[in-house]
């Protein structure tokens, strides 16, 4: 192997564990519901208060975020 063959492979290694790590950080923050405000739900919007059905929404956003990094892991095989 040359050089340039050893440095295309590692910059490809760091690049996709890069994209990884930032894809399985965003479905981890979409599933958790953290905005930067007080408020619940996505953005400045809130899409509502906090209430009864938010237990169930998040255990859904949970199984959705789990699904997609199975589907992730998939998909790069």
């Amino acid at each position: 192997m040359n050089a340039n063959q050893l440095i295309s492979m590692f910059t490809r290694l760091v690049a996709r564990r890069a994209v990884t790590w930032g894809i399985n950080k965003g479905l981890g923050t979409l599933s958790r519901g953290k905005t930067g405000s007080g408020k619940t739900g996505f953005g400045k919007a809130g899409f509502g208060k906090a209430g009864l059905g938010k237990r169930r929404s998040d255990a859904q956003m949970q199984d959705l975020a789990r699904k997609m990094r199975t589907l992730s892991r998939l998909t790069r095989r």
